[in-house]
């Protein structure tokens, strides 16, 4: 175990105590309490298999002085550490740079912190945790990309218009947001423009969605209509063909009927041209005769 620590920080040298658990110590400032905070004291809780962990907080004086304003306050900060599952002490009024007095005083076997320097805005140094690397006291933590107090904070300022209007829709006053009168009516204006403006976006997209049906639907029934007339066509068309095959047919058998009566009454003029033929010749023997019986008469 002293060997993967060793290699994981070349700034442990000195040989953690063996008869009771291993005082490890971690500072900050914890301002907005999250899980990047819980993630680094968690790798400090877990440096050695019995740890001791002590969490120090500097107070609202030092942090503002050497840091900048914080969103939370000081007691606030060290209530959040003290529900961390992983801290077993919480040190309130932590020092900016920690030195031998502190280190003695709390009986401090190494200090955990991402290895990345800190400038000394006291003036003491040039990195905060100088000191503790000197004296092979130092054991690195790794920090939890993606989030940080900073980050946060920055999302609030981003949307800050939009979290104060929610905070005066929730009650509470201009005054108390720090927000001026013509500041609260311009808010509420340019709110009430983007609620028309997503209204406006809700009904173009419903729009598009109608055409898009509309236009689906259109395709359903020209291919629909496609199919019918085809089908009518080839409808048309063989009844075309039965119709003409049976009007060929009918005009065929007609032809056939004239001709066979046309034989028919051929048959029968000849016929009778016969019959007139033989009765002119008997009449014109017969006149012949009358002539001449009158004659002798």
């Amino acid at each position: 175990m002293e060997s993967e620590q060793k290699n994981s920080s070349s700034t442990v040298t000195a040989e953690p105590p063996t008869d009771r658990p291993v005082r490890v110590y971690a500072d900050g400032i914890y301002d907005l309490f999250h899980f990047g905070h819980a993630r680094s004291l968690e790798q400090a809780k877990k440096s050695f298999p019995n740890t001791y962990l002590l969490v120090g907080c500097c107070n609202d004086e030092v942090t503002h002085k050497f840091k900048g304003k914080t969103v939370m306050t000081e007691e606030e900060r060290y209530e959040s550490l003290r529900h961390c599952r992983w801290v077993d002490e919480v040190i309130p009024d932590a020092p900016w740079v920690i030195n031998q007095e502190f280190i003695d005083k709390h009986r401090i076997d190494y200090v955990a912190h991402d290895a990345l320097p800190y400038a000394d805005a006291s003036g003491a140094g040039n990195d905060v945790y100088e000191f503790v690397k000197a004296v092979g006291k130092f054991k690195e933590t790794k920090r939890t990309e993606g989030i940080s107090t900073s980050d946060i904070i920055m999302r609030i300022v981003k949307d800050y218009n939009e979290y104060v209007m929610r905070n005066l829709d929730r009650g509470y006053s201009r005054k108390e947001l720090g927000v001026s009168y013509v500041k609260e009516k311009r808010l509420r204006v340019n709110r009430g423009l983007k609620k028309l403006q997503e209204k406006v976006k809700k009904q173009q997209e419903k729009v598009e969605e109608k055409i898009e049906t509309v236009k689906k639907h259109r395709n359903i029934w020209v291919e629909n209509a496609d199919r019918m007339v085809a089908g009518f066509l080839e409808m048309f068309e063989e009844g075309c063909h039965r119709m003409g095959t049976a009007i060929r047919d009918r005009i065929q058998e007609q032809i056939r009927t004239k001709n066979i009566r046309g034989l028919i009454y051929d048959k029968e003029d000849d016929k009778e041209d016969d019959d007139d033929e033989y009765y002119y010749y008997d009449s014109t023997d017969d006149e012949y005769y009358d002539d001449d019986d009158e004659e002798e008469e």
